[in-house]
């Protein structure tokens, strides 16, 4: 027992260091001692010594504690609820909010019974870091576990997510509890190996990043899932559900819209819906997958050629609207580019115009030219002929992409220089090819 009042009080004050105060408390008599520095008493209005904590307590926890915590404080501060909550372990403690020149902070009050049985330690301890750090870990770990359930390049679902989804409605249709209605949409991207060989992994990203949007901006209450590199699936319910054949026309539109004018992905999709009979999720996937095959190969099947028709009318002049739309997007392209040898076709009247370096060193006679590429043939080599011939057949009759090529050609002073070529086409809104253009670039 310590008997030196002075030694008490430096052990007291050290204990209470760790708190924000400290109440030594007579269970009995609701005499009571605060160890606390000065600035806290003057804060709370909470007396340094006093003859009836549980009382003052009451009297002044609108001071010190949140108001939406005042009533659980207020319980806690009850002589029945201490004697109660002390009564088994001989330790009782609880959470609750302060709030302190304007800020919630966080604190834990714990009570404590002395040896004697006649006294109670009563301390409040700020825990706003640790409540904070805890904060942050179930922010984290929540964020972690949605990131294991959402596909990084779209924002969706994942296939993750899917696996449990699938569990999920696979338990309900074997209880046959409920009367289930869904469909799935099964959508698949055309050609995205091609676009990713073709013109890189980057714009094939860009092509599986807006076929997301487009599926959510047409399901808008449908949870959607990326499967797989280029497949998504809808589960729809609800309103989708109600309007699902007009949401797949209207998806289909806009994908064959795509396809005509290649100004976004070309999407194939197929859809089903759950009937009698069906067992799992699977069932009614598969005959989604199967019809979105068969659009698949339907829209694969379609060629548009008619833009060709004015390629050999050479008396046709290019009209002086069409050469101002030319030039506009020559200037863009060569904002974009850079500079370079870059180049742009007018496919309806085979007009067309040069970057200056091009013309500058393989002797063209002008940036602008009807029926450049016979110009460009003649300065081919002759060997290469057949390769050039053949990436500009598949593009402008077969799926509209110009793969990458390469080939020598003779600039003007009889020299041959390896060139690699890599070009696009634009549709007009009918799907017919109205320009083509692209970069050259030469070899070191």
């Amino acid at each position: 027992m310590i008997k030196d009042p002075e030694i008490f009080n430096q052990i007291a004050f050290s204990f209470a260091g760790h708190f924000e105060c400290v109440y030594y408390v007579n269970i009995e008599t609701g005499h009571y001692i605060v160890f606390a520095d000065d600035e806290f008493l003057e804060a709370s209005e909470f007396p340094g010594e006093g003859d009836d904590f549980f009382a003052d307590a009451v009297k002044n926890a609108h001071v010190f504690v949140h108001p939406g915590d005042i009533d659980l404080m207020n319980k806690v501060y009850e002589k029945e609820n201490v004697i109660r909550n002390l009564s088994e372990t001989g330790n009782y403690s609880v959470y609750f909010r302060s709030f302190i020149d304007g800020k919630v902070i966080h604190m834990r009050h714990i009570e404590i019974l002395c040896k004697d049985k006649k006294h109670v330690v009563f301390c409040l301890e700020n825990v706003e870091r640790e409540f904070r750090e805890k904060e942050e870990q179930k922010k984290d770990l929540l964020s972690a576990e949605l990131m294991a359930r959402r596909d990084e390049l779209t924002g969706v679902k994942n296939s993750n997510a899917y696996k449990e989804y699938e569990e999920i409605v696979d338990g309900t249709i074997s209880s046959g509890e409920e009367d289930l209605q869904f469909g799935i949409v099964m959508c698949d991207i055309n050609n995205l190996k091609q676009i990713n060989d073709t013109r890189g992994h980057n714009f094939g990203d860009e092509a599986i990043q807006a076929t997301s949007r487009l599926i959510c901006k047409m399901y808008k209450h449908s949870p959607v899932f990326r499967v797989g590199g280029d497949e998504f699936v809808v589960v729809i319910s609800g309103s989708d559900y109600e309007h699902r054949d007009e949401l797949l026309e209207r998806f289909r539109e806009e994908a064959e819209l795509n396809r005509k004018t290649r100004t976004g992905p070309v999407v194939a999709s197929g859809m089903a819906v759950i009937k009698k009979g069906d067992k799992k999720l699977s069932d009614v996937l598969s005959r989604a997958d199967r019809l979105m095959y068969e659009n698949k190969s339907e829209l694969k099947s379609r060629r548009d050629t008619e833009g060709f028709r004015n390629m050999d009318s050479e008396d046709i002049p290019i009209p002086d609207e069409r050469r101002r739309i030319l030039n506009a997007m020559f200037e863009a392209m060569f904002t974009v580019a850079g500079g370079g040898y870059i180049y742009l076709n007018d496919m309806r009247y085979d007009y067309s115009r040069w970057a200056l370096s091009l013309i500058d060193d393989f002797g063209f006679e002008s940036e602008y030219m009807y029926h450049a590429d016979k110009v460009l043939l003649e300065r081919i080599h002759p060997d290469d002929i057949e390769i050039y011939k053949d990436a500009v057949d598949t593009a402008l009759h077969g799926n509209g992409q110009m793969k990458p090529i390469k080939y020598r050609a003779r600039r003007k002073d009889g020299t041959y220089v390896v060139l690699y070529t890599r070009g696009f086409i634009i549709n007009d809104i009918n799907g017919n090819p109205e320009y083509f253009g692209g970069i050259i670039i030469p070899e070191e």
